[in-house]
């Protein structure tokens, strides 16, 4: 029998692999059978030798980005003290950062590589993260709440000395987290069924939608454009060669940097307000690229800049560099504030019967909307050019709204216990 890790910090950077995961993908025993499948999947695509072959190996990777990101935050937050929840859960959107800047640094890196290498190398590389998460799982114990719902209680309070005690079984936080969970699970199994259904009944749908709409407006958000095609961005700015990928990888790092001022404090500051702030200042950085594109820019023509049909509007001077620092300021905006609380707030939401559905549901939106942009984005470029900002703008209008009338702080509070019927945050 492995002995468990109890140091909250340790544990979440061995769960949060799987946001790593995640990361290298865009640029519980559950997780454990995602990382055999990442490993697959990494095996087939770097083995690839027809289109087939790299589709099967990509759905295998897209299976398992999406099991990792609905269960590392729900594992990490019933782990987690409520006065560090936050800060640990958000270090699953730091993790998916560092995903995303090593992977472009590394694809960067092989395009010097001659030949089908240069593509097999970075994918071959993707199976190190998740043969470290599958070999660490070993090492992580089990949610004390879901032992708790199983009747476990002697495994739940060795859980708790160990992840909140330290290993002081006559720790205060032990006996407030036990007894806290013991009322909890009195009225959870009162309505033991728990179905998907149950997350559309009068009860809870109110925090369906807010949960879901949490990761839906993350996307909406416009950072598609600024992570998936700022090299489109930053070719209609006047980048070129090898300027272009390394001006778009300060992304990736600011990105990574701008990180770690939520995790230092988001648990002090609240959800909503980093909520509010971060898309009333995407938002403003969106309008201005808008406008600095349309007073600006010029039409290079149905080719685009440098045969880029994306890239359909040129501009240079100081209004290229106005909008490399409008790029960079968004990110800025981002990763502090709905980058790490879209992944920290839905399952804050929820008790525990209906965690797990209600954020994978939640995740879903996510993935469904940045499936959809995906598809949305570079022909929105071709067809109606600078207006694609304005569109993204007006949604990081609406998602402050909804967020300021409708959006509880959770900050603090345990799991799922903010009223069932609220409606405005002052009634929560």
């Amino acid at each position: 029998m492995f002995r468990k890790i109890g140091n909250p910090y340790l544990l979440t950077a061995i769960a949060v692999i799987g946001g790593g995961l995640f990361g290298f993908d865009i640029s519980s025993m559950s997780a454990m059978s995602a990382t055999v499948m990442w490993v697959l999947g990494c095996i087939i695509t770097s083995a690839a030798r027809n289109i087939p072959m790299l589709i099967v190996g990509r759905v295998f990777n897209g299976i398992c980005v999406g099991i990792c990101s609905a269960q590392v935050p729900v594992y990490v937050s019933e782990i987690a003290q409520p006065s560090k929840r936050g800060r640990l859960v958000g270090i699953q959107q730091w993790a998916i950062t560092w995903g995303i800047l090593i992977m472009f640094y590394i694809s960067y890196g092989c395009s010097f590589v001659k030949g089908p290498a240069a593509f097999r190398i970075p994918w071959a590389l993707q199976a190190i993260p998740a043969i470290i998460l599958c070999v660490g799982m070993i090492f992580l114990p089990e949610s004390p709440r879901w032992l708790a719902l199983k009747g476990r209680w002697r495994e739940c309070e060795q859980v708790l000395i160990l992840t909140h005690g330290h290993g002081d079984e006559y720790s205060p936080w032990v006996g407030r987290e036990l007894e806290e969970i013991k009322d909890w699970v009195d009225t959870e199994r009162q309505s033991w069924t728990a179905g998907y259904m149950q997350l559309f009944s009068p009860r809870y749908l109110n925090r369906t939608h807010i949960g879901l709409f949490t990761q839906i407006w993350s996307q909406l958000t416009g950072v598609n454009v600024m992570m998936y095609y700022i090299t489109f961005v930053f070719t209609m700015a006047g980048m070129t060669g090898h300027q272009l990928l390394i001006s778009s990888s300060i992304q990736y790092v600011i990105n990574v940097v701008m990180t770690i001022p939520a995790l230092i404090w988001i648990d002090r500051i609240g959800r909503r307000p980093a909520l509010l702030a971060g898309s009333t200042f995407m938002g403003i950085f969106m309008f201005a690229t808008a406008g600095i594109f349309a007073t600006y820019g010029t039409d290079p023509g149905p080719e685009g800049v440098d045969g880029f049909k994306e890239a359909s509007v040129r501009v240079s001077g100081a209004a290229s560099r106005a909008v490399i620092a409008c790029s960079y300021l968004f990110v800025a905006s981002f990763a502090p504030t709905w980058g790490p609380v879209s992944w920290i707030y839905p399952p804050e939401l929820y008790p525990n019967h209906l965690r797990g559905k209600a954020v994978a549901l939640a995740t879903s939106g996510n993935w469904i909307f940045n499936f959809a942009l995906g598809y949305f984005v570079p022909p929105a470029f071709v067809e109606i050019k600078w207006r694609t900002y304005l569109i993204f703008g007006m949604f990081c209008v609406l998602a402050t709204i909804h967020v300021f009338f409708l959006f509880p702080e959770t900050s603090g509070r345990p799991l799922g216990t903010y009223p069932y019927r609220c409606l405005l945050p002052k009634q929560c």
